[in-house]
């Protein structure tokens, strides 16, 4: 299957589950995931020439995206916000790859600035399943045991 496939079903599923029996953070976790991902194809429309050189808009998407993550992270009581904005933080990280190495292959560009959305999407779906299931303890402790 095309990756590009895989990723907006992974989308879909883990931030339709987010939105669905997450709390605050998991739906606005996952709300930035669905607009930055649709900023993102807004932005890339052309396929020649993608990732030759550093990505402008991707990059200021990515830089939002951090932002989004780092408050999540900053006013939530969960852990999960932490680690999913150390993983942006590390996509942030290829667009400093790019310019730093001029010979740098567009393909691995591309993929080190994509690859970690895949378990950012993951870390938000378990956060709202563990918020679910603490949500159904908290209202009906022998329903868990």
């Amino acid at each position: 299957m095309h990756s590009k496939y895989l990723y907006l079903i992974l989308l879909i599923v883990c931030s339709g589950y987010a939105l669905w029996r997450g709390r605050g953070d998991e739906r606005i976790a996952a709300a930035v995931c669905l607009v930055a991902t649709g900023l993102s194809h807004l932005i890339l429309h052309s396929p020649t020439g993608r990732f030759e050189h550093l990505e402008g808009g991707i990059l200021a998407i990515d830089v939002l995206t951090f932002a989004g993550f780092v408050a999540i992270a900053l006013w939530s009581q969960r852990f999960w916000p932490l680690w999913v904005a150390g993983l942006q933080l590390t996509s942030l990280l290829s667009h400093v790859a790019r310019v730093s190495q001029i010979d740098l292959l567009p393909i691995a560009y591309a993929a080190a600035e994509r690859f970690w959305s895949y378990p950012i999407l993951v870390i938000i779906a378990v956060g709202a399943w563990r918020q679910h299931r603490r949500h159904l303890a908290d209202s009906n402790p022998a329903r868990l045991a």
